[in-house]
């Protein structure tokens, strides 16, 4: 991998670590192979030796030696690297709570983008062949006849039957209350009887 910053004059770096971490500072001198002068108006830096270990070099270079100016502070704002950082803080300054609400709201953003997505694909299914078109709407009116096929349950109460319990047959115009025929005494000897016995009670 071949190097492309350089500690030079006007370098922009940031502040890895240490008690000015998080900062920007600029370079305006180089004191020896460990240590730098550096300036940081910008970021209320106070021009001061510092070692090179506790900065990581950027890809700004200043034409003035000086001082880093707030238009530099406001590209590396905008930079991958410090929103990584920007969001790394902020991660850690989080909740419970404030974990919980992402989780929702991942979850929300996936299933629209997932009924945008189907629906994206259903469109183009649609558009490039008609035949498959045709298949795809008979299925969804099958099964949109299916379900309405279906009968809705109804909820029972205790003095109401169920729809598909029958109901019980209607007696004979000839039977009455407290007497039932049974199979067997069907035979007319037996009728003849049974209606002699029932006119002498009355």
């Amino acid at each position: 991998m071949v190097f492309r910053r350089f500690v030079v004059v006007g370098r922009v770096a940031y502040i890895s670590f240490g008690p000015h971490a998080g900062k920007l500072v600029a370079i305006v001198d180089v004191i020896d192979q460990n240590r730098t002068l550096v300036d940081g108006p910008c970021t209320r830096m106070r021009r001061q030796a510092m070692p090179f270990k506790c900065m990581q070099l950027t890809d700004f270079i200043l034409k003035f030696p000086r001082s880093a100016r707030q238009k530099y502070v406001r590209e590396w704002a905008a930079t991958r690297w410090a929103k990584k950082i920007d969001a790394r803080e902020r991660k850690t300054k989080m909740t419970d709570f404030d974990r919980f609400k992402v989780m929702k709201a991942k979850k929300m953003r996936n299933r629209i983008i997932k009924t945008e997505v189907k629906k994206l694909q259903r469109a183009a299914l649609l558009k490039a062949s008609p035949k498959k078109a045709a298949v795809a709407k008979a299925a969804i009116a099958a099964a949109a006849a299916a379900k309405a096929k279906v009968p809705a349950k109804k909820a029972t109460g205790p003095g109401q039957k169920a729809a598909g319990q029958k109901a019980p047959a209607q007696k004979a115009a000839g039977q009455k209350a407290g007497y039932i025929v049974r199979p067997y005494l069907k035979t007319p000897a037996i009728i003849i009887i049974m209606i002699i016995i029932i006119t002498r009670r009355h």
